[in-house]
């Protein structure tokens, strides 16, 4: 492997890769190692890993390698031969979830992932109009990047007059207690759907609006516009790539936290633990719907080399009890984070679930201003620290903690008093 310098890395990125490939950081960071929680850079210093939830179980988990050597190592090809390990591996998944979604359909990325599901939908409804919060991102494949407002591609193929668009839920500025005002919003743009001859035929969220900026919502906030969706005759379709598998601590999966059972799951970054797979889950009604109506194969999803990878992050999610240690540990730094808030005024609002947590900044409390620009240099300081994290929110003022669910106690003081270092330094 080519030994580039720091300045090099950057020039070559963009000569080989093309412009505007994003890094995150002011001064990139070149990492070369993982383990656990931890990531060391090109020149050997370690830094806590508050941010990757790919690697759910911790980066290099001698679990899921091993797996991945062993299986790569004897037999590796697609799902046209029959093989164990696919149909294992979704029992196992499935027997996680509510007995209504019992099959699946394995796939590479998220962005498949969510591409399938939209078109599940039409194929069960004979319908096109899908809708979603307008400050979210689901992928990147031509039709599922239409979902992504603040993302939306200048040529996309005619297929934004299928959209339609709902504000994200902002429990600091507009709270909704009990979701009625969401759902009343959905029912409008199905009406519109209606109106205009498309046609209603699915909602799309995260369950836990992750990328909106984790809205403190009480738990089984979704049912009142689960119940619209129904009405309507369309599906429910949540996007779980970055809220599953144990992240909010209380629950295997954000959509029964949020009172809910979506028509159709969709799964990507965690699944195992950085090997590239995603997932559809689905009843077998809806997905036998979809293959009579799409001729669809994906030479290398669910291929026996990523099924072993993903088996083994569910028997570690499971033999290390890692959903309660998200609870734990989520539960413990929140209660710092609040403290901290007590002596940083620029801390707004605390909020999270398990290992879903952060701060929005805010240039006052009284006006609940957001702090962009703050926010960016918080996140460059930590990084210059050690410390790596990020942003998101409607206002990307929000600080995105994540980490590994592996992350302990230990980890979150390291982190709070990093945090509480950087705002004593760091000024408005």
């Amino acid at each position: 492997m080519t030994s580039r310098t720091r300045e090099a890395l950057v020039a070559d990125r963009s000569r080989l890769l093309g412009p505007n490939v994003s890094t995150f950081y002011n001064d990139p960071v070149h990492f070369v190692k993982g383990e656990d929680v931890w990531l060391w850079d090109s020149d050997g210093r370690r830094y806590l890993d508050c941010y990757n939830n790919v690697p759910h179980v911790g980066h290099c988990n001698p679990r899921v390698v091993d797996a991945i050597c062993r299986q790569a190592s004897t037999l590796n090809t697609h799902t046209r031969y029959l093989h164990d390990g696919i149909l294992d591996y979704i029992e196992a998944l499935t027997a996680t979830l509510d007995a209504s979604l019992d099959t699946a359909i394995l796939t590479c990325t998220g962005s498949e992932a969510n591409d399938i599901a939209l078109r599940m939908a039409e194929a069960v409804t004979g319908k096109r109009g899908i809708i979603s919060t307008d400050s979210t991102y689901h992928g990147n494949t031509a039709l599922v990047s239409q979902l992504s407002k603040s993302n939306v591609p200048t040529v996309g193929f005619g297929l934004d007059q299928y959209f339609r668009f709902v504000t994200a839920p902002d429990s600091y500025r507009a709270p909704d207690p009990d979701g009625t005002v969401f759902a009343a919003q959905v029912a409008d743009r199905i009406a519109e759907l209606d109106a205009d001859g498309t046609g209603f035929a699915a909602l799309v969220i995260c369950p836990y609006f992750v990328n909106e900026g984790f809205p403190d919502l009480p738990d089984g906030w979704l049912k009142p516009v689960a119940k619209v969706v129904a009405d309507a005759g369309g599906l429910l379709i949540c996007d779980e790539v970055q809220s599953g598998f144990g992240r909010t601590g209380t629950h295997m999966w954000a959509h029964e936290k949020m009172g809910v059972v979506p028509d159709i799951l969709t799964l990507g970054k965690p699944m195992a633990n950085g090997h590239p797979v995603g997932g559809v889950v689905a009843s077998r009604d809806i997905l036998g719907t979809f293959r009579k109506g799409y001729r669809y194969f994906n030479t290398f999803g669910g291929n026996p080399v990523s099924c072993a990878a993903a088996m083994a992050v569910l028997d570690e999610l499971k033999d290390r009890d890692l959903v309660a240690n998200a609870r734990r540990v989520g539960d413990y730094a929140r209660r710092r984070m609040t403290e901290l808030a007590t002596r940083h005024e620029v801390i707004g609002n605390v909020r999270g679930s398990g290992l879903i947590f952060g701060a929005e900044m805010v240039l006052d409390r009284e006006r609940k201003a957001p702090a962009t620009e703050f926010t960016d240099r918080v996140i460059n300081a930590m990084r210059q620290r050690g410390i790596i994290h990020s942003k998101l929110g409607r206002y990307k003022n929000s600080l995105k903690i994540r980490p590994p669910m592996t992350f302990s106690i230990k980890h979150a003081d390291l982190l709070i008093d990093t945090l509480d270092d950087v705002l004593t330094e760091v000024t408005l």
